[in-house]
């Protein structure tokens, strides 16, 4: 299954809106149910309204009634390859922090859970008093 998550990540890659970094990214995550999700990196001229690959392809999940995920995989063009930002961890942290990362460039991968790039976090379980 990660043969095709990472070929419908570059595919997202492809139609990233990325005039000003020009770090185009892409993603795709598997729902515990075999679903894939895609999503594109778009940024804005006012830059903090820039929405991340990895957060549209959690939204687009969360509108299909996806709530659980086994992994998320991410393109980059750049070597080493690229793992999620600060922000997109914590979002991601709140639906599964065992889910697996993958990290792909264009000649090599690398492989993360959550909890080892986010670790500590603040989660749900952090909130339980």
């Amino acid at each position: 299954m990660s043969a095709e998550l990472i070929q419908r990540a570059r595919e997202a890659m492809a139609n990233a809106y990325a005039p000003y970094s020009k770090f185009h990214v892409g993603a795709a995550i598997e729902a515990e149910d075999g679903r894939i999700f895609v999503g594109c990196n778009v940024e804005n001229a006012s830059y903090g309204l820039t929405i991340c690959a990895e957060r549209m392809a959690v939204g687009a999940a969360v509108v299909a009634g996806a709530r659980k995920f086994r992994r998320l995989a991410v393109t980059t063009a750049v070597e080493p390859p690229a793992s999620p930002c600060g922000a997109c961890r914590q979002l991601l942290m709140e639906f599964g922090p065992d889910m697996e990362i993958l990290g792909v460039g264009p000649r090599s991968e690398r492989r993360w859970t959550l909890r080892q790039l986010l670790p500590d976090a603040f989660n749900r379980e952090s909130l339980k008093q």
